[in-house]
């Protein structure tokens, strides 16, 4: 090798890094020189020399970074195979260069350092401590050279503990090895870095800081210009050395941090208040004060109670808040808020334990400093202090400290202000809006985070409340009476529901709002902590009156209102007289209009006052039925009025009071009484229902879209409905149904049930049957409504869907807000109060289809619960149920199908006695399984080939989003499918069902990596059941295996871990066909494939293929034969498996080992992330162990030494 080869190169590798990084290359000359580039590192053999070259202070930097890169690429990937004369001629040349290859501190780019740092580390990872005894001593030396080789220093430490503890990113037996030696060698490193720190800031200080003797003592000393360089390098490298600290702090051993009583934490709260270094410090304090481990030896931290670290820790916040909102100060403010955040944590542990630790002179001091952080401006600050105070407040010693108990009103009136929801970024209306633009990227955002801080609040306020009830009430009392006085301000701007009506951004209204949440929360507290003789009740009837003589024509504020009248309602219970105002109160608002007799379309804002006050309705006669009772003849004559204008009320409105009178009727507790009043409640809707016209509807799809008017092409979308009035009819009738059956029940007390003629007898189970006393008038109405079932399945046949009209073609599609929902898109804000709840006629037809079709599946979901044996032996319920529910189901929609699973398919099976499993379950879920599977595997066709094919397709308006919404239906179907198995099949003594997490368009679930199924999965009485049955069990095992491989992470995890081997090992006893029993096998390694790069799917799925081929390999001699075809399999070491699996008499080694063994000859199919399936592979080699004597034999195998000096120091100092 030649110096003038060498040269040459180099100059062709400068052109070439300088055409990649020149802006104006083309891009096939980019290409061109980035392909040299790239080969010279791969197969060059004099790539060291070249990068020691390109490497020198002459080049520019960009060159220097690639030279460096060079040298870090050789490290990486050559050197197992140098020559050690090689390697040490490369690291004393690495050393050279931190030594003297450098410009200065300030001079040199960061990305040189760091790329420098990093070939070092790279070297260490290889051969320290075995072949490296002294790196930590030659690092020591360099830092002594000046500042530029102590911050390289620095960097080398902090990327080494990064590599090894942090990301754990090489082999195991390595790591361990530079771990234990970093251990043991923490004391130096430790020193090492406090007294660099503490020089340097010293320096930096007696330059910036210490006044001239000569001038007046009082005036700081203005930074000498010659001066300004070396300072601003001291400066430098203790900001390099707060962050190495940082890197360690947070794994060494406790007592290094609190070793010397605490010098490092003391310094560390002393640089709190060095501008430059105060946001490195505060990190590295809020490490050592999140630390866990045994309390007793975190009881040293409690030194940051004491004065000197208060003083410290709370001037630094009153200097960084005091000069306004700077970014860096507001940085910093963040981390000492979280400081303290910590510190009260500790406390909490520490105090109350074995400890022998008492509550800290300093404990006002830190509830004050604690406090500000709550009255801050900053949304986020004073959400940051919620989770600490509920502690404190929790604690069993300090709920009970004088010092905590006189803050609670304190924070109780912070409170106050703090459930004001001001700050939207986008605004200027309160000092928050401008530490929100830094927080926040939209006002959604802010609405989502201040919805959660908000309920956070409440629950602390609460835990507040239990520690003082009495003041809590007292606040809420005043600011009430405070609002109901108050002149309301609607702000800039106002309402579309009417002018000079508040907006939700109203001033008026969001005092209301935070008014009525904080006396929500103080008032129930109250009655569930004090006393019955010790409750207000005087002051709180009071209050009532008030808001009971209260008039607006506010929908948002009357809204309030209501919320409040319940909140106050408890208070009733002790004064009965005061119902009926209560009551006339609630109904007024039934029928609240802004301007009566308006033809306008509703907003949702006057919806939302009219549901909430149905709803307030039923809250009361379901909380207070005993209450209500005596009330029952004024309560039931005002519905009847109501119900006798049919344009008065929405359906939904007048099902709900309904709903009201029949919880109050199951108070009667008398089952005649109770059916004769569900009768005369019930007669108008059999009248309508049983008609003659209504029968012809409901049976025949072309009469039903003329009917509700979809065959009609209208000229007025948003005023004129010709057959609005026919659509609420069935609205109104199916709604009722509902309401009855979800509400009118037995006494729950069997002895009251038999008093009141309830009670029948008992089932051969034991289970007591009951009657319900709306069983015979629902029942009267059954056939017309599975007929209508049928029908509205019937209307998404092609011929059907053409009969619609114009105006309508797209009515039985979903409404935007479902597609919103799924999506995962936020609802603009002000839309949701003040748009008309549907815009359209078109809207409102959607609407109806959408809510016809869930009401009639509740009303199926829910009738097996309401009338038991009553409904599940109808004659021929199965075969009826299959015509109607699950007719036409190929043309059935994702999105209504989801539906019809969840809220009928589901509650039934859940709910039905095992007398009926093979009468009317098991006979409804063959055929639908066997359907399901064959849907589902259809649609995961159509996707895996749209992802293979990935064609433009320009034909829809938006075919990007449409897809989208396709697949994320599918997603949500196939979840929802697996999830009906598993509750079908599977009994929940150790699978407790957590299927409810997954709202809708939860893709993000954090997933379980800790996946060992419990070992008492067993089937159900109905999994038994429905495995008995060949064509059921085929569909249910096939679905679940085939699932495995569908790109749905969510859905693969459940199904690993709750359904697949439970299922199996059910038929494991009978003959499985070897083929049967490979296909088993083989879904579960394509679903590895699919799914290994998720670290919860892949422990799952290893472990299903683990217990599948331990359990049939024995039997199966072709699950061997589908081993051999993994890629890359070690089929010796498969040899070796199989051996020990197959030969009984050997000793089983442990489960873990056998496991790991296992996952390590499948790994060949386990898929990984596409960021890592074209990396290089980093190969470290094992150095000779440091712990245990290795046998002579293997010295020279284990480090393929070419000298064959095993244990020779490669790197002599």
């Amino acid at each position: 090798m030649s110096a003038e080869q060498v040269s040459g190169l180099c100059e062709q590798l400068v052109k070439a890094v300088t055409v990649i990084m020149d802006p104006a290359s083309t891009q096939r000359y980019r290409l061109e020189a980035l392909k040299f580039c790239e080969e010279f590192k791969e197969k060059c053999p004099i790539c060291v020399p070249c990068g020691l070259k390109l490497a020198e202070k002459t080049q520019t930097a960009i060159v220097r970074h690639f030279g460096l890169q060079i040298l870090e690429h050789v490290v990486k990937y050559r050197w197992n195979n140098m020559p050690r004369l090689e390697k040490v001629y490369l690291k004393n040349n690495v050393m050279g260069l931190i030594s003297s290859g450098t410009q200065s501190i300030l001079e040199e780019e960061s990305h040189i350092k760091d790329v420098l740092s990093r070939i070092v580390v790279e070297m260490i990872k290889r051969e320290w401590p075995q072949h490296w005894p002294d790196m930590l001593k030659e690092l020591d030396t360099l830092s002594k050279q000046g500042e530029t080789q102590t911050e390289l220093v620095m960097f080398i430490l902090l990327r080494l503990a990064e590599d090894v503890v942090t990301f754990q990113t090489l082999p195991t037996q390595r790591r361990r090895d530079i771990q234990q030696t970093l251990t043991q060698n923490m004391e130096k490193i430790f020193s090492f870095l406090l007294t660099a720190l503490q020089q340097n800031v010293s320096k930096y200080r007696c330059m910036v800081g210490a006044p001239q003797e000569q001038e007046d003592l009082t005036s700081p000393q203005k930074t000498d210009l010659a001066q300004e360089p070396k300072a601003q390098a001291n400066c430098r490298v203790g900001i390099a050395a707060l962050n190495t600290l940082a890197g360690y702090i947070d794994w060494v051993a406790l007592s290094h941090i609190t070793a010397d009583n605490c010098k490092l934490l003391e310094m560390l709260c002393l640089l709190l208040n060095e501008p430059e270094l105060q946001v490195g410090a505060a990190e590295c304090l809020l490490i050592a004060v999140s630390r866990k481990g045994k309390l007793e030896d975190r009881k040293p931290l409690m030194v940051l109670f004491g004065d000197v670290a208060m003083h410290c820790i709370l001037s630094a916040a009153q200097t960084a808040d005091g000069e306004g909102l700077v970014e860096k100060h507001y940085v910093f403010l963040k981390r000492l808020c979280q400081v303290l955040c910590a510190l009260g944590s500790q406390l909490c542990a520490l105090l109350g334990s074995d400890c022998d630790v008492e509550t800290p002179a300093n404990f006002g001091k830190y509830l004050e400093s604690f406090l500000a952080f709550t009255t801050h401006p900053s949304q986020f600050l004073r959400s940051s202090t919620q989770i600490t105070w509920g502690a404190l407040f929790r604690h069993e010693v300090l709920s009970h400290d004088p010092l905590l108990l006189a803050v609670v009103p304190k924070y109780l009136r912070a409170s106050m202000t703090n459930l004001v929801k001001v700050g939207f970024p986008s605004k200027a209306d309160s000092p928050s809006c401008e530490y929100s633009r830094f927080d926040f990227d939209s006002d959604e955002d802010f609405n989502a985070f201040f919805n959660s801080f908000r309920a956070q609040q409440g629950e602390v306020i609460r835990m507040a409340c239990r520690l003082d009830p009495l003041t809590g009430f007292q606040m809420a009392g005043e600011w009430l009476r405070y609002q109901l006085t108050a002149p309301v301000d609607t702000g800039p701007m106002n309402s579309k529901t009417g002018e000079g009506l508040c907006s939700i951004f109203s001033p008026s209204f969001v005092q209301w709002d935070a008014m009525t949440f904080f006396s929500e929360s103080v008032i129930s507290q109250m009655f569930r902590t004090m006393d019955k003789d010790e409750i207000p009740v005087n002051d709180g009837i009071d209050l009532l009156q008030l808001v009971l003589n209260f008039e607006t024509k506010d929908p948002l504020i009357l809204s309030c209102v209501l919320t409040n009248v319940s909140a106050l309602f408890p208070f009733v219970t002790y004064r009965p007289e005061y119902l009926p105002q209560v009551l006339s109160k609630l109904f007024a608002s039934v029928t609240f209009e802004v301007v009566e007799e308006s033809k306008a379309p509703r907003t949702r804002a006057v919806k939302n006052v009219r549901r909430h006050a149905c709803s307030s309705i039923i809250k009361m006669c379901r909380d207070y039925p005993q209450l209500v009772l005596p009330n029952f003849e004024m309560l039931y004559n005002h519905v009847k009025q109501l119900l006798s204008n049919e344009l008065l009320l929405t359906q939904m409105e007048k099902c709900a009071l309904m709903e009201a009178l029949v919880l109050i009727s199951n108070q009667f507790k008398d089952y005649e009484r109770q059916k004769a009043f569900l009768e005369e409640l019930m007669a108008p809707v059999a009248g309508l229902w049983l008609s003659p016209e209504m029968q012809r509807v409901l049976s025949d799809p072309e009469a039903f879209i003329s009917y509700v008017g979809a065959d009609n092409k209208i000229a007025d979308p948003v005023m004129e409905d010709p057959s609005g009035l026919n659509r609420s009819r069935i609205s109104f009738c199916v709604y009722t149904i509902l309401g009855v059956v979800k509400r009118a029940r037995w006494p729950a007390a069997t002895e009251e049930a038999k008093a009141g003629g309830f009670f029948l007898g008992y089932l051969p189970s034991g289970t007591p049957m009951y009657r319900n006393p709306c069983t015979e008038q629902v029942l009267k109405l059954f056939d017309n409504l599975l007929a209508l079932i049928r029908t509205h399945n019937n209307l998404y046949m092609p011929e059907m869907v053409a009969r619609l009209g114009d105006s309508f073609a797209k009515a039985l599609d979903m409404l935007d807000v479902e597609k919103n929902a799924i999506l995962g898109l936020p609802q603009p804000l002000l839309e949701l109060y003040d748009s008309p709840v549907y815009k359209t006629v078109l809207e409102r037809m959607q609407g109806f289809f959408c809510t016809l079709y869930d009401n009639c599946f509740h009303i199926l979901g829910n009738a097996g619960p309401s009338m038991q044996q009553d409904f599940y032996t109808v004659e021929g319920l199965a075969t009826q149920l299959l015509s109607s529910a699950f007719n036409n189901l190929n043309n059935i929609p994702d999105y209504r199908l989801r539906p019809m699973l969840r809220v009928f398919v589901k509650p039934l099976v859940l709910s039905c006695p095992a007398e009926y499993y093979e009468t009317l379950v098991c006979p409804m879920l063959g055929p639908l399984f066997t359907y399901l599977h064959m849907r589902l595997s259809q649609k995961w066709q159509v996707i895996n080939q749209r992802s293979m094919l990935c064609e433009d397709d320009a034909a829809d308006d938006n075919p990007e989003s449409q897809e989208m919404l396709e697949e994320q239906l599918v997603r949500l179907l196939t979840r929802e499918v697996m999830d009906l198995a598993t509750v079908c099949c599977v009994s929940k003594k150790g699978v407790e069902q957590n299927t409810t997490a997954a709202v809708d368009g939860d893709d993000d679930e954090a997933m379980a990596t800790e996946v060992t199924p419990p070992a008492n999965a067993e089937l159900t009485e109905l999994g038994k059941c429905l495995m008995k049955q060949e064509d059921v069990c085929t569909a249910v095992l096939i679905t679940a295996y085939t699932s495995l491989s569908w790109k749905d992470t969510l859905s693969c995890q459940r199904t690993t871990t709750q359904l697949c081997w439970p299922l199996l090992k059910q038929v494991l006893p009978g003959n499985l066909l070897p083929d049967a029993v490979s296909w088993f096998f083989t879904s579960v390694l394509k679903g590895l494939q699919v799914h290994g790069q998720h670290d919860g799917c892949m422990a799952a799925l290893v472990h299903l293929a683990f217990q599948i081929y331990e359990a049939l390999r024995p039997r199966y001699g072709e699950l061997k034969a589908v081993m051999e075809q993994i890629p890359d399999i070690q089929l010796d070491s498969l040899e070796q498996f199989d051996s020990k699996l197959l030969n009984p008499t050997l000793q089983k080694t442990a489960d873990k080992r056998r496991k790991d063994h296992f996952k390590r000859l499948i790994s060949g199919c386990i898929g990984k992330p596409i960021g890592e399936q074209f990396r290089k592979e980093v190969h470290i080699r094992n150095l000779p162990s440091l712990f245990k004597k290795v046998k002579p034999s293997l010295e020279t195998d284990v480090l393929e030494n070419e000298d064959g000096e095993a244990f020779n120091v490669l790197f002599e100092p």
